[in-house]
């Protein structure tokens, strides 16, 4: 192998070494499920052959470690660096600011239990502040619009059941909920 070779071969390896660093930082940073696309503006391409390898060596990699993150693949070639949930109970407390305050999350709730809703419905329950909170789910890609004669229909999306670990289905999702609220009663009584 000429010097030139070898200077070749490790000037690869040290830039696979960076592309991966930055794909497992933007992970990191993002807090949500990323798509190929996303990643691939990271490391600046838009291969999406390039991104896959590079991602299915960060899963694998993951996957040897005995760490309290996991890299996830869900549906649609999206991304999620994440705590497994068995670390969740010790550290939940020392969380920085939830992703929604009360009003929206209320907002969110209501939309997932009551889906698919008329977004009349809605500000109608909610407020007139409830604008605001469904402007703000909507950047956030948690909730989806159609038009529906002179309204909307409010449904939530595949990123609020990734973020929330619910199911895509929306009556499982429903069940799912009316658990949750069940629990979340129990112990408000006690």
């Amino acid at each position: 192998m000429t010097s030139k070779q070898s200077i070749t071969k490790v000037y690869s390896k040290q830039k696979r070494a960076d592309e991966l660093a930055k794909l497992e930082a933007a992970l990191y940073v993002a807090g949500r499920p990323l798509n190929i696309k996303t990643l691939g503006s990271i490391i600046g391409t838009r291969s999406k052959k390039k991104v896959r390898v590079l991602v299915d060596i960060l899963l694998a990699s993951y996957q040897e470690r005995n760490s309290a993150l996991e890299l996830s693949e869900l549906k649609g070639e999206r991304f999620v660096l994440q705590l497994k949930s068995q670390y969740v109970p010790h550290v939940k407390r020392l969380a920085m600011r939830p992703l929604l305050s009360k009003g929206p999350l209320k907002t969110l709730s209501y939309i997932a239990y009551r889906q698919p809703v008329m977004k009349t419905k809605v500000i109608s329950v909610r407020g007139s502040h409830a604008y605001r909170h469904l402007k703000e789910l909507k950047t956030l890609n948690l909730i989806t619009t159609e038009i529906f004669g002179r309204t909307k229909i409010i449904k939530t999306t595949d990123t609020f059941a990734d973020y929330f670990n619910l199911s895509y289905d929306i009556r499982s999702l429903k069940r799912q909920l009316k658990s949750i609220f069940n629990v979340h009663d129990k112990l408000d009584e006690n």
